[in-house]
């Protein structure tokens, strides 16, 4: 008789007696922490967070819905309420060069502050400045420097014509110019008069004309340089009035900003650009408003004047209590490090610095930022433009064409802001690893890494965190209370999620999953509190609706399209044990090996291999049955045999090596010419010297075949032979339990290949005594012998395949 004994009931699962929970319901616990277990991520998220210097921004790694994103956002809320709020960011026009606008750093609410302020001040001055021009002193002081021109110009014009008319000419205006004319009588001489005069009268009139034409050309000359002067003289004029209007509108809000030397030197550069283009504004808007109403005109001019004089408030901390903590949920190019925005105007595209917007970094700067590295690297040099601003500790808004050398185009390239942020990146593993490997730059900048493990001791500390856990959840979620039977329950499916008895799932979002699922069914089913079996109805729920595949192969099986036996016994075929991953849905199957044999040279075919179906772990299990198989049985003379093993109607890729005893098994029987059972199935993968070792998946492996063997109808012989290092993480379903214990299913836990043989066999395995010789009617003597004969045939083979050449060439 075998040597194994199958499992105890007690053994197929770990269940949580509500008994020994100290509650009634959740009602009436302290709400715990909301993440439990994590304390190597804690400690590399606190470290980070607290040393200050470069380079040491965070990586939080792990699987989603272990609680990352909670912990950090927690831990940075909690350190940036320690920290002082960081200073305003405005930008205002540079009346040098409006392509480069600068940039003013304010102490917190500042920049809002001085944004209303400078647009009370355009609205007093919109007021204020046409009045000043439209008053009669202006009027009167322009008009007599009109006047003096016009009375230069006219003094100039009438001596030139009084000399003219001493001379006996007239000084005539024409579409080509001022000409001179001789008069006679009064009247303008014609041209046949002209030419009736002696030679002599006529080149005097023709020198007293020249002598004319010099005077008006001396007079002609004089003219710019009287404009000029008249021009500087309005523009004089215009400067007075100017800061007549707007000075003391200035100088109180100076006054009210004397400590900050930035606004003071901004104030100071708007009362130099309006006293020198404060008259040309005005005309330009009056252009602008073509004629409209005093009202709307008003409005008008502020809104132009806002565009030239205003303060663009890019980030405001007025209302923050410390350091900013920002997610951004679209981290591209733009949303990071900000943009420059264009308005269209006459058919074409137009921007100031009115239209610069912040990006993410603006928003964290002196703070902290959380990106979620997956989005990050998804969009176009998010990525690059994040370490370009990091490693230059400074923002600079560009476009996607300036920042790639695309265009040449010329656009406004705003003062750079200092940057001072700790980033958090939120990501798995294989990403953390993969930039590790790729980017040489990251570990420079995401020095501390945060590994969030995902699942937990289950020990009684743990265990009791765990419920306090679910009670904090169950309020936070505003759910009904679950009594001490839900909870029992919930943390025996938190083990069964990560496949582990001796361990929790730290997934606390399939645990909020579950408990708001629950909750639906308790309300279904009029409950005020959340019991054992509305959480039980949860998770079957669950199944029913990720198991489709699942239940259509298992109809396959039962209506004899896949073949798996599951009674009677087999020569050279075994029932292995598979999972397959759909989704967040797992499940087992069964699939037939089968294996062939036949004289050969030593070699194994995995079939699976030959026609690319089988991975690479799953061919390395293949070859080490295969080198188990040779230093096993034919240790000291040829093996002599060709075999050949298959997953029998496999359409798809197989991987692993966790079918590697099974395939063993399949081999041997087929060597030796042993039936073994079909009513069992085996998991495990094996190493050389035939040890059995631990595989995944081994919960749904054996409920996979549990459930053929209940569709077809339990019979007391069925079962599954596991690793034993495996018995610790068995977490089966209540309904296999109880086959267990009512003797209809059984789980046998196995350390070697020999205890697999007599299991499947019901022979004994069999030792080789000192003479190399196995026990009669052992399975191990069955494939001793079998190896034997076919390595005495094929010596047979090879001395008459000589003795026939010798023969041949002796004749």
């Amino acid at each position: 008789m075998p040597s194994v004994k199958c499992l105890p009931p007690e053994k197929l699962s770990r269940r949580c007696d509500p008994k020994q929970l100290t509650f009634e319901t959740t009602a009436e616990l302290h709400h715990g922490p909301e993440i439990i277990g994590q304390a190597r991520a804690v400690e590399a998220v606190q470290f980070g967070i607290s040393i200050e210097h470069d380079g040491y921004n965070i990586y939080a790694l792990g699987p989603t819905g272990t609680g990352k994103q909670f912990l950090v956002e927690h831990a940075l809320q909690a350190q940036a309420s320690r920290r002082s709020t960081p200073q305003d960011l405005c930008y205002v026009n540079n009346f040098d060069d409006a392509t480069h606008p600068k940039r003013l750093s304010l102490q917190a609410g500042t920049g809002v502050t001085l944004k209303r302020d400078v647009e009370q001040l355009l609205e007093e001055i919109s007021t204020a400045l046409p009045a000043a021009f439209e008053s009669d002193e202006y009027q009167a002081r322009r008009n007599a420097i009109e006047e003096e021109f016009e009375q230069r110009s006219e003094t100039r014009f009438a001596k030139i014509q009084q000399e003219a008319e001493a001379r006996g000419f007239t000084m005539l205006k024409t579409p080509v110019g001022v000409m001179f004319a001789p008069i006679k009588d009064g009247q303008t001489m014609s041209s046949e008069a002209l030419a009736d005069l002696p030679e002599d009268e006529k080149q005097k009139l023709q020198a007293d004309v020249e002598d004319l034409q010099k005077a008006l050309q001396r007079a002609l000359q004089e003219l710019p340089r009287w404009q000029r002067k008249r021009r500087h003289q309005v523009r004089q004029l215009d400067h007075e009035t100017t800061e007549a209007a707007i000075g003391h509108l200035l100088e109180e809000l100076r006054l009210k900003y004397e400590a900050l030397p930035e606004i003071v030197s901004f104030l100071e550069a708007v009362q130099q650009d309006f006293t020198e283009h404060g008259r040309d504004l005005l005309h330009a808007e009056e252009k602008a408003g073509n004629g409209a109403q005093s009202s709307a005109a008003g409005t008008l001019r502020t809104s132009l004047l806002l565009r030239r004089y205003g303060v663009n408030a890019l980030v405001d901390h007025s209302e923050s209590m410390g350091a900013p903590v920002v997610f951004e949920h679209n981290p591209t190019f733009h949303n990071l490090i900000g943009r420059i925005d264009h308005i269209s105007q006459m058919g074409t595209l137009v921007t100031d610095f009115n239209l610069i917007r912040p990006g993410a970094l603006h928003r964290a700067n002196g703070g902290y930022l959380i990106l979620e590295v997956r989005k990050v690297l998804q969009n176009a040099f998010a990525w690059e433009g994040l370490k370009r601003a990091l490693k230059a500790k400074e923002i600079r808004i560009e476009s996607l064409g300036q920042a790639l050398s695309l265009t040449s185009t010329v656009s406004l390239e705003p003062e750079p802001a200092p940057l001072e942020v700790k980033v958090v990146l939120l990501g798995d593993r294989f990403i953390y690893y993969l930039l590790c490997a790729l980017d040489p730059e990251f570990e420079e900048l995401f020095k501390v890494a945060a590994d969030f493990d995902d699942v937990i001791d289950r020990d009684p500390q743990n265990q009791q965190s765990f419920v306090q856990l679910i009670a904090a959840l169950v309020n936070r979620e505003e759910l009904r209370p679950f009594d001490r039977s839900a909870v029992a329950k919930i943390i025996e499916q938190s083990s069964r999620l990560v496949g582990d008895a001796e361990k929790l799932t730290a997934r606390t979002a399939s645990i909020v999953d579950l408990l708001r699922e629950a909750d639906h069914w308790a309300g279904t089913n009029e409950h005020d509190v959340v019991n054992e079996n509305d959480v039980a109805r949860a998770i079957e729920a669950q199944v029913f609706r990720s198991d489709r595949v699942r239940q259509r192969l298992l109809d396959e099986v039962l209506r004899g399209s896949i073949y798996i036996d599951t009674d009677g016994d087999s020569i050279g075929q075994v029932n292995g044990l598979s999972v397959l991953k759909l989704g967040s849905f797992t499940f087992g199957r069964p699939n037939r090996i089968s294996a062939r044999v036949r004289i050969g040279k030593g070699d194994v075919i995995d079939i699976e291999r030959e026609v690319d179906l089988g991975g690479p772990i799953h061919s390395k299990g293949v070859l080490i049955l295969s080198s188990f198989l040779g230093a096993h049985y034919a240790p000291e003379q040829p093996l002599s045999l060709s075999a050949s093993l298959v997953f029998e109607q496999s359409y798809g890729g197989i991987e692993g090596d966790s079918a590697s005893a099974a395939e063993l098994c399949a081999l041997l029987s087929a060597i030796g010419e042993t039936p073994l059972k079909q009513s069992l199935a085996i998991t495990g993968s094996i190493n050389q010297h035939g040890k059995i070792q631990p595989i995944g998946g081994v919960n749904e492996k054996i409920e996979g075949f549990f459930d053929l063997c209940k569709a077809r109808g339990l019979t007391g012989e069925q079962g599954v032979l596991i690793p034993k290092p495996n018995v610790q993480h068995l977490m089966l379903r209540h309904d296999v339990v109880e086959a267990a214990s009512q003797g209809e299913f059984h789980i046998y836990p196995v350390d070697t290949i020999e205890q697999c043989l007599e299991l499947l066999s019901d022979l004994p395995a069999g030792k080789r005594d000192a003479e190399g010789n196995y026990p009669e009617s052992s399975f191990n003597q069955r494939v001793d012998q079998r190896l034997r004969a076919m390595t005495a045939t094929q010596l047979s083979w090879a001395r008459a395949a000589r003795q026939e050449d010798n023969d041949e060439r002796q004749a």
